[in-house]
């Protein structure tokens, strides 16, 4: 698919998505789900007024484990869908559209079963990953999702970004780590996102990999012109931080299927380690509420749970 027709099909899901959710919200009362859950409370905090907007982030944390229990930290972007609507609602992307807490609560009572995936299960996927959960149980994050403004997949250049990474690395996580039960060190601490979030969580950590030690990206809004200058970001960050831990995942119909698959053969071809992933389903709120959450909690799980 051509730059210029990705971007088109970008527009048009983002617009879907939002309609989506707005019916949603509307026929169940205005929410889609409780923000507490059996394995996880939801903080919603107002960060104050930022270059971009309002800072307004949902902040997921475990119930589980008593006082005495820490937990690392993952920054979760949501996609555009989110970043139309007002900065209270965006922030809400993961945990309640996109069924972050039913995650989290089905990865803590394996196994996992076709009605988790949405009916996007891979069966060996999905056999693998109980036999994760069985032989090393979920060991749990804090998951902190702002909201993220438009910044459109055609403006993710570092100096379009940096204000936003501002915010996330000065801002938000210090905050988190005051607040919540968060290990403070930079390999305990992950950033990932879906669509548009998945690109900008990529440029911010592949630009700030002494901040993290984990960074993905989820059916990341890429272009393939860019993969050379997605390969020069992972070199640079691999040199300067040489136990990064990198993951790329797509889907059977995602748009971005065909420039994620480029970027990761070249980073392959230039002797990047990373993960990578395809698995089935369409670039969309179904998929984010199925694998999205899923694949978002248990890499992070085990790529930064093992302190």
């Amino acid at each position: 698919m051509s730059a210029s027709l990705q971007r088109r099909a970008f527009i048009l899901s983002a617009a879907s998505a939002l309609a989506c959710s707005r019916s949603e919200r509307t026929a169940e009362g205005g929410s889609r789900g409780p923000l507490e859950s059996a394995q996880a409370r939801t903080l919603q905090w107002d960060l104050g007024p930022q270059p971009w907007g309002d800072g307004r982030a949902s902040i997921v944390v475990p119930t589980w484990g008593g006082h005495a229990a820490r937990f690392p930290v993952l920054v979760a972007l949501h996609g555009r869908g989110e970043a139309l609507k007002p900065p209270i609602e965006g922030a809400l992307g993961w945990p309640r559209d996109y069924a972050l807490l039913r995650a989290f609560d089905r990865l803590r009572t394996p196994p996992l079963t076709d009605l988790d995936y949405g009916g996007f299960s891979d069966r060996d996927r999905m056999l693998e990953a109980n036999a994760s959960l069985a032989k090393d149980p979920l060991a749990g994050l804090i998951v902190a999702c702002p909201w993220l403004p438009d910044l459109t997949s055609t403006s993710t250049r570092e100096s379009d970004v940096a204000g936003y990474a501002r915010f996330v690395l000065e801002v938000l996580l210090p905050r988190v780590r005051r607040e919540t039960p968060a290990y403070a060190t930079p390999e305990a601490t992950g950033i990932d996102g879906v669509s548009l979030g998945g690109a900008i969580a990529l440029r911010i950590g592949l630009t700030s990999p002494e901040a993290f030690g984990a960074v993905g990206g989820i059916q990341p809004a890429l272009s393939e012109t860019q993969t050379p200058e997605w390969t020069a970001l992972a070199q640079a960050a691999r040199a300067r931080r040489p136990g990064l831990k990198l993951r790329l995942l797509t889907s059977h119909d995602d748009y971005f299927r065909d420039a994620i698959v480029s970027v990761s053969r070249a980073w392959t071809a230039a002797g990047i380690t990373h993960d990578f992933a395809e698995v089935v389903g369409p670039h969309d709120y179904s998929f984010n509420r199925g694998p999205g959450s899923i694949e978002l909690l248990l890499w992070h799980d085990r790529a930064l749970g093992r302190l």
